[in-house]
């Protein structure tokens, strides 16, 4: 990994990091919008869980039989491959595009995790 790719990194992690997710919608009144926020994130949220119990943990707790790449590396290669398919315009044959963008918010959501958890251990914390 080069220095650039180093910096972007950290930065990236730096910035996920901060991200805040106190935000309780139950408190207040919701709009349409806010509802169909919470019906996705309820959704990805389902398929993650799913996924996760299916495949065993896989995307963070790699057999690592091939790769020895760190888990958030893994994820971005992932994700570049999600990425690469939607600017080609493909989906494969048992894919839509709906569902590569559904698990692109997936691998999105399991990268910061994966750096929270990195972060945390950076620090000698618990999450």
């Amino acid at each position: 990994m080069t220095d650039e790719q180093k910096q972007y990194t950290a930065a990236l992690d730096a910035a996920l990091a901060e991200v805040p997710v106190s935000y309780k919608p139950s408190e207040v009144a919701l709009s349409n919008t806010e509802r169909e926020i919470i019906q996705v994130c309820d959704d990805l949220k389902a398929m993650l869980l799913m996924k996760n119990r299916a495949y065993g943990d896989s995307a963070l707790s790699p057999m690592r039989v091939f790769s020895r790449a760190d888990t958030v590396e893994q994820l971005k290669v992932r994700l570049d491959d999600k990425l690469s398919r939607l600017m080609r315009g493909g989906a494969l044959p048992d894919e839509s595009m709906e569902d590569t963008v559904f698990d692109l918010m997936g691998y999105l959501v399991l990268l910061r995790v994966a750096t929270k958890r990195r972060l945390a251990a950076a620090l000698g914390t618990r999450l």
